[in-house]
């Protein structure tokens, strides 16, 4: 079992609920719990068949080099990227049309 984080934007109200049986909602749209993989991938698969236009991050301890795994779901400005072997996160430029 490991420690694993999901943090929700805009997702739809039936996700939330499926969320909060296996983890704990700590903050509006961030939820902890300590699963077993293969309930993580469960829960993955929950965001992916019911994310419709929110966005989501799935973070967890692992055994590599940053202590931590992690994926993302949906549109966002930050997308992991792979450097080194490491994962990081890079930031897309700000779409001026959609600031306005």
């Amino acid at each position: 079992m490991a420690m694993t984080v999901v943090i929700t934007e805009a997702i739809p109200d039936r996700l939330r609920g499926r969320l909060a049986v296996w983890m704990l909602q700590i903050r509006a749209g961030v939820y902890v719990g300590d699963v077993s993989q293969k309930v993580r991938e469960m829960i993955w698969q929950q965001c992916q068949h019911f994310q419709e236009n929110g966005n989501i991050v799935m973070a967890w301890a692992t055994n590599t080099e940053s202590g931590f795994d992690f994926q993302t779901l949906g549109e966002n400005r930050r997308i992991p990227v792979e450097m080194d072997g490491l994962r990081l996160v890079s930031f897309l430029p700000i779409d001026e049309d959609k600031a306005l």
